[in-house]
């Protein structure tokens, strides 16, 4: 893996930054090619980092959100000053996807202390910690690499409470001599965590999934499939040229640009519909609820598109679209599973086992009838 620039020198406003990868020359002071082994060993250690974002980090992050080089995104592990740190500054852990590491850094305005990044391969907290690269193992090797007994007098460091799953406190302190204090959710409490003495409050362990956290979340969703979806859609176009006089480039132009829009609704309904109005819709499984987005979205197309809408035979073509629609959006629906807070591991294989087999059946019922509809007596003239 690859790793972005971060100079060693302060970063501040402006933007000076490079999205190229390091070169051998530069390994000194980057150290962008060094992290399989001791950061130690290549400069990985004590670079010198600031609260505040430059553009370029705002333009990374809305990239990584937007799936532009998402699986790319990471920093270098090892140990960065923030600030300027002493032997009793708090040290910070965090994961080197670089979002997750720009989002601690920007939260802690003011601090001066020691962030410590694991190598995580690129990956946020709570999925690491999931993956087990967010782990004890990692961790006790990172604070061996960084010899971070020799940079602070006290033996504390604040792991993310996302973190948790991964990491076995009782073992780090065993193996390094560091206390493990989970801090907060949230990177933005930590100020006001520090400020309690390391105690959070109850409202700092509270996991919440609000409108904002889901909406930030949908360009990946939308992005993360798009290209299939196109595919599709140039399937749905040019089959929309069908009819009962064989194949006319005048129907596939008239109606093919429909039925993308529906299918695009139906997509979007699943993408973005689904996460932005999530706990008003029915049912706990995301399937349903994408479902649900899906009809939604095919009430308003036909009602709005009073049947000019829907191609084919209405009666025929609206049955066959609002099954499609409704499958289509109930898959998409389904994969934000992983993007939320609600669901576990085996929630989400149980909830695959029942619903993909009945948004197959839908999807395929749905299409047949589509291209039934095609060939009906006066369909075209709808």
């Amino acid at each position: 893996m690859t790793y972005h620039n971060l100079p060693i020198t302060e970063i501040s406003g402006g933007c000076c930054c490079s999205s190229e990868e390091n070169t051998s020359e530069e390994k000194g002071n980057y150290g962008a090619e060094c992290c399989g082994s001791s950061s130690a060993e290549c400069g990985c250690e004590n670079r010198k980092v600031t609260s505040e974002l430059s553009c370029c980090d705002i333009l990374g992050t809305w990239k990584a959100r937007w799936g532009i080089g998402r699986m790319s995104y990471a920093i270098c592990p090892g140990l960065y000053q923030l600030g300027n740190p002493g032997p009793e500054s708090h040290v910070f852990v965090t994961a080197n996807y670089k979002l997750t590491f720009d989002r601690l850094r920007s939260n802690l305005e003011g601090i001066d202390g020691w962030i410590l990044v694991l190598d995580t391969k690129g990956i946020n907290v709570w999925c690491a910690a999931g993956k087990g690269t967010f782990g004890t193992a990692e961790l006790v090797e990172r604070i061996e690499a960084v010899n971070l007994e020799n940079k602070v007098t006290h033996r504390k460091i604040i792991v993310p409470q996302l973190g948790a799953v991964g990491v076995r406190a009782r073992e780090v302190k065993d193996l390094t001599g560091f206390k493990v204090v989970f801090g907060p959710v949230r990177s933005e409490d930590i100020p006001e965590f520090l400020e309690k003495n390391l105690k959070a409050t109850p409202e700092m362990r509270k996991v919440t999934f609000g409108f904002w956290d889901r909406l930030v979340l949908v360009p990946m969703e939308i992005t993360g499939s798009v290209k299939y979806a196109l595919m599709i859609m140039t399937g749905f176009f040019l089959l929309a040229g069908l009819g009962r006089g064989g194949f006319s480039l005048e129907r596939m132009r008239k109606d093919g640009f429909k039925s993308v829009g529906l299918f695009s609704g139906g997509y979007l309904s699943g993408t973005a519909l689904t996460p932005a109005l999530l706990p008003w819709f029915p049912g706990k499984a995301f399937a349903a609820k994408g479902a649900w987005a899906g009809q939604l979205y095919a009430l308003i197309a036909g009602y709005l598109g009073k049947k000019r809408l829907l191609p084919g035979r209405h009666n025929l073509g609206g049955t066959a679209w609002t099954l499609m629609i409704a499958a289509i959006s109930s898959f998409m629906g389904m994969n934000f599973t992983g993007s939320s807070t609600y669901t576990s591991l085996s929630g989400v294989r149980k909830e695959m086992r029942v619903a993909v087999p009945l948004q197959i059946i839908a999807a395929a019922f749905g299409l047949i009838l589509w291209i039934i509809s095609l060939f009906n007596d006066g369909d075209n003239n709808e």
